[in-house]
């Protein structure tokens, strides 16, 4: 018997500098609320497995970021009986946030936090506080845009279990 017994499921550990190895996550959605809510669950799902630990503040961001970014999909993207794109890419200490819809003519804008009155765009705002840059752009296959964020994992350490 060791000192170290590992929590169940085992998961492979990576040493720190090489965080992720290349990782990528795609998955198209049915543009619902539901859909926007399956996307957050298998992000954070996905994340966890490439060693992004669930409750640790790199997997809270980048859930949020998802959840905000998949909303806007549905709400403002939306295109009857098309499905959005949600895509996770992770290399280095970077992982990158995707969301695809089939609207192009509706551009991405936050809205300024002083309006009150305005409808939407404050998840922008969000998304803007919690990724290191973000943007967006036409998509080069057919109708529609990509919005995307980009976030900078700090490496956290594994935790330790020994027995008692």
């Amino acid at each position: 018997m060791t000192d170290k017994q590992p929590l169940l499921p085992v998961r492979p550990t990576r040493a720190p500098h090489a965080r992720f190895p290349w990782h990528h996550f795609t998955l198209r959605f049915s543009s619902t609320p539901r859909g926007a809510r399956l996307a957050r669950r298998l992000a954070g799902e996905r994340l966890d497995a490439w060693g992004v630990p669930y409750g640790s503040d790199a997997h809270d961001a980048l859930l949020l970021t998802v959840a905000e970014l998949s909303s806007n999909a549905v709400r403002h993207g939306h295109v009857s009986g098309r499905d959005f794109r949600l895509r996770l890419s992770a290399e280095g200490t970077a992982i990158r946030v995707e969301v695809t819809d089939t609207r192009g003519e509706r551009m991405p804008t936050p809205t300024d936090p002083a309006s009150p009155d305005q409808e939407g765009g404050r998840g922008l705002l969000l998304v803007a506080a919690l990724a290191d840059r973000w943007g967006w752009y036409p998509c080069a296959d057919g109708p529609g845009k990509t919005v995307w964020a980009v976030l900078e994992i700090a490496p956290c350490p594994r935790q330790q279990h020994s027995s008692q």
